[in-house]
This record gives structure tokens, sequence and C-alpha cells, in this order.
């Protein structure tokens, strides 16, 4: 390759990089705000809110779902830059799973045999698996135009990413409104909403973000 010919394609590829990051930037605060104003103006913070963080459950929750959401959210921002290093923060997605699965093993000592599945089920289950996704679509639309203007070399990965920051976001988001602060409903019906939306986001990932 010649030199000129180099020089060319660095200044291209710092300038796709610096019109990525600030799409990435935009895309995370405008989503963010915009699920925490639906939250608000629809079912709003939880009534207690002031006096429930005495309780290690509520603080565990709105910890462990902050968690995970800087931590998919710094995946999802990694793989739109080609190249970029992706394993090592994939593998630390492990940490708040790792959280919440000793969390579920204290609560089930902690509980009797005949309080877990209550605990399991709490009391707003389907609407946890509606609403989560439904906070989750901002930031979800904004991490896919941020990617669009990068350049991730896997559509499908790419798009599961964004839909599991996207999740995350809505989660950590929801749990400051949910009343059901079991570990164990978490680990259910938080996981099963996130899912459900990092596996739409590799579905219309593989479509939508190929280049």
């Amino acid at each position: 390759m010649k030199t000129d010919d180099l020089i060319t394609l660095m200044t291209h590829d710092a300038s796709v990089g610096l019109r990525y990051g600030r799409a990435l930037a935009l895309a995370l605060g405008a989503g963010i705000v915009v699920s925490v104003a639906l939250l608000v103006v629809t079912v709003g913070l939880r009534h207690n809110m002031a006096s429930v963080f005495e309780t290690a459950r509520v603080l565990f929750k709105i910890i462990v779902t902050l968690v995970l959401a800087v931590l998919a959210a710094r995946l999802a921002t990694r793989i739109g830059r080609p190249g970029a290093e992706t394993r090592f923060p994939a593998l630390l997605l492990g940490v708040p799973l790792v959280m919440v699965a000793a969390a579920v093993i204290i609560e089930l000592f902690a509980l009797p045999d005949n309080a877990w599945r209550a605990s399991l089920v709490g009391r707003n289950a389907l609407f946890c698996l509606f609403f989560v996704p439904v906070l989750s679509v901002a930031p979800f639309a904004g991490l896919f135009w941020a990617l669009k203007k990068g350049a991730p070399q896997n559509p499908a990965a790419a798009g599961a990413a964004a839909g599991l920051a996207a999740g995350a976001i809505a989660a950590a988001i929801y749990a400051w409104h949910c009343p059901d602060d079991s570990p164990l409903f978490l680990a259910t019906w938080y996981t099963a909403a996130i899912a459900g939306v990092t596996a739409a986001g590799a579905l219309l990932g593989r479509r939508w973000l190929r280049w």
C-alpha cells in the first residue's frame, strides 16, 4: 500500500471512529432519558423508595442491574469497532451473573421451602416481562442507530450486544419501580425479559447491521 493511501485510510478511520463515539454517547444518553421519563410518567417510582433503601434486597437489585447495564453497554460500544477487544468485556458479564447466583443461594437458605414459590412468582411477573422490553425500546433504537455508524464485524453478535445493553438499562430503570425484591424473582423474570430483548437484537442485527 502506498504511503498516501495509508494516510488517507487512517484519516478516514479516525473520522468514522469519532462519529461512532459521538453517536454512542448520544444514543445512550437519549435512550436513558427517554426510558426514565417513560417510567416516571406511566407507573412512577416506587412509592416507598426512600424507606426500602434500608433493605438489603432492594439495594442488591438496584446495584446488580446497574452493574449489568454498565458492563453490557461497554460491550456494545466496543463491538462496533473493528478489531476492538471484546472477549474481556464479554467475560465481565459473568460478574453480575455470579452476584445473582450467590444471592439466590442465600435466599434459598434464608427462606422456608414453602415461601420459595411466592418469592419467585412475586406480584408483577407478567408486567415485568412486558414493561422491561417497553423501557428498552429507546436505548435499543439508539444503539442500533449508533452501531450503523460503526463497523461491527459480526452483525448478529452486535445486535445481541445492543439488545443486552438495552434490556439491562431498562431493567436497571424498572428496578426503581418494581415491588418484587427477591433474588429469585430477579433471576427469573428480569433475566427472561432481558434475554428476550437480546434475542430480538440478534435477529434484527443480522439484517440491519450488515455493511
